[in-house]
């Protein structure tokens, strides 16, 4: 079964540490739609959902409306 390639962020952790240690913050917010590689992320049961845990690099866009933003991280 392939994997989606756009979804919904249900969830979003505190971010990655900088070198000082303090978190940088997400560009995500739950609610985001975005768009992803089909190579990335873990796919996990929970509950009678298949989720997918992805990191923040492999997010390739945000859909806003319509449209994809571009400056997507890769």
């Amino acid at each position: 079964k392939e994997k989606p390639q756009r979804g919904k962020v249900l969830a979003v952790g505190p971010g990655a540490r900088d070198e000082d240690g303090e978190y940088i913050k997400m560009d995500l917010e739950e609610g985001d739609e975005i768009i992803f590689s089909k190579y990335g992320g873990t796919e996990i049961k929970l509950g009678t959902d298949d989720v997918l845990i992805l990191r923040e690099s492999d997010v390739l866009a945000k859909v806003v409306g319509d449209r994809e933003l571009a400056g997507a991280k890769s």
